[in-house]
């Protein structure tokens, strides 16, 4: 079962990419949906204790924590501990689901893929970019997102052009939904012809 790993920096469009991944048969496992999730289940109390005053309504306030850790970084290593193996265990459980149901491949959606090593368990890479001021315009225009807010999140991530240089594949989002749609569907017919070329005999 070839696994693709799915990267891209805040407001690439990653999301949308992936969603087109799974239009097209591909299985998705969504980190970011998973944490969503997690915050709202077992990772909440150990988040909270952590962070106190996070925990609102039976979940984890996003803005709240992120609030927080505006004022303390050091607190991402906290946090990275309490989630990244809750995170890891859901995806081998999406990967043993797939791989009895006799899956082709399966798509990572992994937003720090190449921050937290974790291209090493993956096949193939596909990096999702864009312009950088379409980025901008895009992040920005999110509900509580600031200059320093911004900043401070690419600050921890690795930079467009070195995720763009490691990519086995690329996906421009500049263009519309239609135009990164087609591109994701010849991603998608090319790693066919190279799965039944032999090409990933490890996977």
């Amino acid at each position: 079962m070839l696994k693709i790993g799915l990267t891209g920096s805040i407001g690439m469009g990653k999301s949308t990419v992936g969603k087109l991944f799974a239009d097209a048969g591909i299985p998705l496992n969504d980190s970011d949906a998973v944490v969503h999730d997690l915050y709202a289940g077992e990772a909440g109390p150990l988040v909270d204790a952590a962070f106190p005053g996070s925990m609102k309504d039976g979940a984890v306030d996003r803005h709240e924590l992120g609030r927080q850790l505006a004022l303390d970084p050091t607190g991402f290593k906290r946090l990275e501990a309490i989630v990244h193996p809750l995170v890891r265990k859901r995806e081998n459980e999406f990967l043993a689901q797939q791989q009895a149901a006799g899956a082709e491949m399966v798509l990572l959606d992994i937003p720090l893929l190449f921050e937290t090593s974790a291209w090493e368990r993956v096949d193939v890479i596909v990096v999702v970019s864009t312009d950088p001021q379409i980025q901008r315009q895009r992040v920005l225009a999110r509900e509580d997102m600031t200059e320093e807010k911004f900043d401070m999140i690419l600050s921890r991530q690795t930079p467009d052009a070195e995720k763009r240089r490691r990519a086995d594949y690329l996906v421009d989002t500049s263009g519309s939904i239609a135009e990164t749609g087609e591109r994701v569907r010849e991603i998608v017919a090319d790693l066919k012809m190279r799965i039944a070329r032999g090409d990933f005999r490890n996977a």
